[in-house]
């Protein structure tokens, strides 16, 4: 919600008056001096949405502004140029609207133009989230990354390396935004107030990592590649399968992480719907823009969201800090998954991860069943996992 200053405002009004705390005002309006408010300037108030209302014969400001527990200077910063003494029948006025659900509707097929209108509604309502892209897919479409949060620890999560997991990115993104919820309306998160969090932690967010491979599998080829990827898939058009990327390349399998093991023991030998690692390590688009954000960024930890199995996986050829034993305890106590050390497969991100910075990487299989998963699953898997979430940036290094 946008506000213009008048005249003796200030963000440490506007946050008495909305009752949202002060630092994610000045956090939503990057650039502005908070000691030195020109009158007239825009100003963001996160967790709020503008509804238009019309007048009807018998109100007041006073009247509104009661029955939706605001103050009536609310209005009066809403409707600067309406004269609250006279107010016409038929005048239309701006109400601010406390946002207390969640914006994000990921419990549906979740393609990558569902996760564009998602984002696209939290940048509106939570304008302190930074959003980025940090590379384009094979077929050109946008890799983005939410990020938030002023801390020192630098937390990352994805979803999505494979295109028939797809769930996956439905529940993240509903992890973020009751994340946001709680933070503009100053609820705890089974018992957990996440305020503390987001002033101690830098967190990454990868929603879909392989849009191109996700809208295969939900909607079917695109003209540009549709020869191309049926003959991938052996002449059929049933792409409920498929995990690689458009081009055929499973992207999981793609970093220099013992990646020519397993090359030599994958039967794929060329692009298939799953399992082919390619030609060579970091060939495709989205697992480069996945290894460089990743070396930008330095991450302290980092969790990969896949389907599925209820476990997660954690070891890397010993290379392990023991900070991943305490948290892969931890994961296990609030989610109910089980924890697995070592798995023989490799050339994965989070193998990567672990054998490039000797840091805590978690694969974390959701849900149980055949891929893709019913989205009957989607309040059990986002129940489990949020656990993990949460202890994911709260559990402190041994």
């Amino acid at each position: 919600m946008k506000v213009h200053v008048r005249s003796g405002d200030s963000l440490w009004y506007y946050s008495r008056l909305f009752m949202i705390p002060l630092n994610l005002i000045i956090d939503s309006n990057p650039g502005l001096n908070p000691n030195n408010l020109n009158i007239g300037r825009e100003v963001n108030i996160p967790g709020f949405k503008v509804q238009t209302y019309t007048i009807k014969k018998g109100d007041t400001f006073w009247k509104l502004s009661e029955a939706r527990h605001l103050s009536v200077d609310a209005l009066l910063l809403l409707n600067q140029q309406v004269n609250p003494n006279q107010l016409q029948a038929g005048t239309k006025i701006q109400i601010p609207v406390r946002v207390f659900s969640s914006v994000v509707n990921g419990k549906r097929r979740y393609n990558f133009e569902a996760l564009s209108a998602d984002i696209s509604q939290l940048q509106e309502v939570y304008p302190f989230i930074k959003v980025e892209t940090i590379g384009k897919s094979v077929l050109g479409k946008p890799i983005q990354e939410i990020r938030f949060g002023k801390g020192t620890k630098k937390v990352h999560f994805d979803a999505s390396f494979h295109a028939n997991e797809w769930i996956t990115s439905g529940v993240l993104m509903m992890l973020v935004n009751q994340f946001l919820l709680s933070l503009t309306n100053s609820m705890p998160i089974r018992g957990l107030q996440t305020m503390p969090l987001y002033q101690a932690v830098d967190l990454s967010i990868v929603p879909m990592v392989n849009p191109d491979g996700v809208d295969l599998v939900i909607d079917g080829p695109p003209a540009e590649v549709r020869e191309e990827v049926i003959r991938i898939n052996k002449g059929s058009t049933d792409f409920t399968g498929w995990k690689a990327n458009i081009r055929g390349v499973d992207l999981n399998n793609q970093f220099p992480a013992k990646w020519e093991v397993e090359k030599e023991r994958k039967e794929e030998k060329e692009p298939a719907p799953r399992d082919f690692p390619g030609t060579a390590p970091l060939t495709e688009p989205e697992s480069i823009a996945m290894a460089n954000l990743a070396r930008e960024r330095q991450f302290d930890r980092l969790l990969a969201f896949h389907t599925q199995g209820e476990e997660f996986y954690w070891g890397y050829e010993g290379m392990e800090p023991p900070e991943s034993r305490v948290l892969a305890a931890e994961f296990s106590r609030v989610s109910g998954y089980q924890s697995v050390q070592y798995i023989d497969s490799y050339a994965g991100y989070k193998d990567w991860f672990i054998k490039e910075f000797r840091r805590p990487g978690f694969t974390i299989e959701l849900g149980k069943g055949i891929n893709p998963l019913p989205l009957s699953q989607f309040d059990e898997i986002f129940q489990k996992v949020l656990g993990i979430f949460l202890a994911a940036m709260y559990v402190q290094a041994s």
